[in-house]
Order: C-alpha cells, then structure tokens, then sequence
C-alpha cells in the first residue's frame, strides 16, 4: 500500500503534471514518482483529453509529498501560494534558484521568490533566516527585513551582516 502524508498538496496543471513532477525531481536531485493514474476512456471524452492520458502524478521531492493533476487550464498557479525551500547554505541556495528558474521568471518577484516554468511560485530561503526573523530582538528583525526587501534571489551573507548589524 501506497502511503503519503496527511496534508498533501495538489498542484493543478492543464496537461504538465508529469513532466513538472520530473522536473522537481530531478532540480531537487531527490524524489521518485509514486503512482501515475490515467483517464479512463469515457471521463477522457467527458473532459475533452485523450483516452488514457495522464490524470495524477503522485510524486515525493526533498521529503515532500504532491500530487500533480491534469486538469485543464481553468485555473493558473500564482503567488498566493508557494513551496518554501529552506536551504543550508548559498551554495543551495544558488543551485535551485538556477535549477527552478529555468525557463521561468526568477526576477518577478523579490525576498527569494520565484516563479518556475509552470507558474508555480518557489520561496528559496536559508534556513537560518527564519530562526533570525522569529528571535526577540525587533532591531535584528527590522535590519533584516531591510535588507531581504531590497534582494531578489536572496545573500546568505549580506542577511548575516544584517542580523549582526
């Protein structure tokens, strides 16, 4: 039996699911698909896609479980929602940005969002920066948000010389 997290998200594509799911996959250099499952003849017609075309793609990347479905271009990703990377360093940081950028817009967005070739919204972060943003300290908070506001594809070092002030 097939098991996946309770929370699960659904990533809706209009004809890319599988193709996106290898692409994470493969940017993130960790994952597997884990079911495929397919139209059946007579929803296919009812929905206007070939016969036996991809429904969903289930997939894990860095850990994470998704669900990629095909379901037509009634609706778009946008930066409402995003998946946030925690990255440990700006080595990792600069390989996915590139990786997930690809074909995308890696400059419509600022604070380390990005937008890949699907539209799906990516926030590339070090991981540290969230435990700097949740400390007590609202002058290293507001001296870090400065600078992250100013930056697209986010500087580990310059948000450390931040944080130190």
């Amino acid at each position: 039996m097939i098991r996946f997290a309770k929370i699960t998200p659904c990533l809706w594509f209009d004809h890319q699911a599988e193709e996106a799911a290898r692409f994470y996959i493969d940017a993130f250099g960790d994952g597997e698909i884990v079911a495929v499952s397919h139209y059946d003849p007579d929803t296919a017609a009812e929905v206007g896609r070939p016969p036996n075309s991809v429904l969903t793609v289930a997939f894990r990347v860095a850990g994470c479980d998704l669900t990629a479905l095909n379901a037509g271009p009634r609706f778009a990703f946008t930066p409402a929602v995003s998946l946030q990377v925690l990255c440990e360093d700006q080595d990792e940081i600069d390989r996915l940005w590139a990786r997930l950028g690809e074909g995308g817009d890696p400059t419509a967005q600022r604070c380390g969002w990005l937008a890949d070739r699907f539209g799906l919204s990516w926030q590339i972060v070090p991981v540290d920066m969230l435990a700097v943003l949740g400390a007590g300290d609202p002058a290293t908070q507001g001296r870090v948000m400065a600078e992250l506001m100013t930056m697209t594809k986010l500087d580990v070092a310059r948000l450390r010389a931040a944080a130190q002030g």
